[in-house]
């Protein structure tokens, strides 16, 4: 059991690691570099998504060679290009280049988060939803400290963006050693779940369960409002003449809710069900959502954005170990490689779906509502499917 427990913090501090070291080399630095050089218009909405797409592509088929060959080899994989890929910025001379860079590093995020929340489902089959949230807090954690240390390093090496893309560097190499010494340790899940079936029957496994789609679709549209949500409420409150410092923390507080109560929320899921959680998260992400055109006032708009971090947390506690619960004949590097493909389709669909609807003349009110149309359908697409089973449930329980 002890060993157990020190892989598993073992790969959260990984985790963490290696998403500081990924969000480092994005936040802030990425567009101003991107400038640098001479990119502008298009090219930089290119740049900007070529890490997103290594996600789409590769998550699935990630998950389904790890169930073949076994977690450590595909995670080592994934640890490599994490620690190479930031020494490539250095370089980089043009947009193109620079754009091969950014889809080159995408892999090692793809690849590391879909392995990683395997490995937890199999290796804790009875604690899947507390372990997951608690490991998904971790990366968290990692992304909000890499703004900060980005941000500092720029100023203080005066814009020098190589120089940061060292420091990028020394994060992926410590994330890759981490790996490594855990794996030495011998933390391997010894419980995995080998399938040697190809991926396409295994695919079929998981698509052909009309609950698994509908799960999935759930987290596709949760991650859409998140996407979106992040992006055009620092617009929104701009335009509402709110200053710079309460933006921040109106950003901030969905963040910092989500990383401190998804842990419980994780631990609720393993307690008392899934399903409830989930349609709980569902209609108060929603409502919170369709409130936020309603006011401009940055004290409001504070409580609204905790709203929408509380619905996100109780949403994804859940998902990944409720897919994990219905994939019964999939391996679970194949289920967690399906559900993360969806959330990346729907993570990179937010933005410039909203986008399109606040361009026209349905305005902030239109985008916002949009999400909250999204979030309130899935809701009832979900408990229309799952209520069968809460009721078989309740008998059971009176039983």
């Amino acid at each position: 059991m002890r060993e157990r427990e020190r892989f598993f913090y073992g790969l959260s501090a990984a985790g963490a690691l290696a998403i500081l070291s990924s969000t480092m080399s994005k936040n802030p630095i990425l567009p101003l570099f991107a400038q640098s050089l001479g990119a502008e218009g298009a090219a930089l909405g290119l740049i900007a998504a070529a890490s997103t797409v290594p996600g789409i592509l590769v998550s699935l088929p990630a998950g389904s060679l790890s169930d073949r060959f076994g977690y450590r080899r595909v995670m080592y994989l994934s640890a490599l290009i994490f620690a190479t890929a930031p020494f490539l910025y250095l370089f980089v001379d043009s947009p193109g280049a620079l754009w091969a860079v950014r889809f080159y590093h995408g892999f090692a995020t793809a690849i590391f988060g879909t392995v990683a929340n395997a490995v937890i489902v199999d290796t804790f089959p009875e604690q899947k939803a507390s372990r997951l949230t608690f490991y998904s807090s971790s990366t968290i954690v990692g992304r909000s400290i890499a703004p900060f240390l980005g941000g500092s390093m720029l100023v203080l090496t005066n814009y020098n963006y190589r120089d940061v893309y060292a420091l990028v560097g020394a994060a992926g190499v410590s994330a890759l050693l981490a790996i490594v010494l855990v794996y030495r340790r011998g933390g391997d899940a010894a419980a995995q779940r080998r399938v040697q079936s190809p991926l396409r029957e295994q695919l079929w496994a998981i698509v052909s369960q009309r609950r698994v789609l509908v799960a999935s679709t759930v987290e596709a549209v949760q991650y859409f409002t998140y996407g979106a949500f992040e992006f055009f409420i620092v617009l929104y409150a701009a335009e509402a003449g709110i200053g710079l410092i309460m933006i921040t923390l109106i950003t901030g507080a969905q963040l910092l809710t989500v990383v401190l109560i998804k842990p419980m929320m994780g631990r609720i899921a393993d307690r008392s069900g899934r399903e409830r959680l989930i349609m709980t998260g569902l209609l108060l992400g929603g409502v919170a959502v369709l409130l936020v055109p309603l006011t401009t006032g940055p004290g409001a708009l504070l409580v609204l954005s905790v709203l929408i971090g509380t619905g996100f947390a109780a949403v994804t506690s859940s998902t990944a170990a409720l897919v994990s619960d219905l994939c019964e004949r999939s391996g679970s590097g194949s289920s967690m490689g399906f559900l993360n493909t969806i959330m990346d389709i729907g993570q990179a669909a937010g933005p410039i779906a909203v986008g399109a609807v606040i361009a026209t003349a349905l305005s902030y009110r239109g985008g916002f509502g949009l999400m909250a149309l999204l979030l309130l359908a899935a809701m009832m697409l979900f408990a229309m499917t799952f209520s069968p089973d809460l009721a078989r449930r309740r008998e059971q329980g009176r039983a």
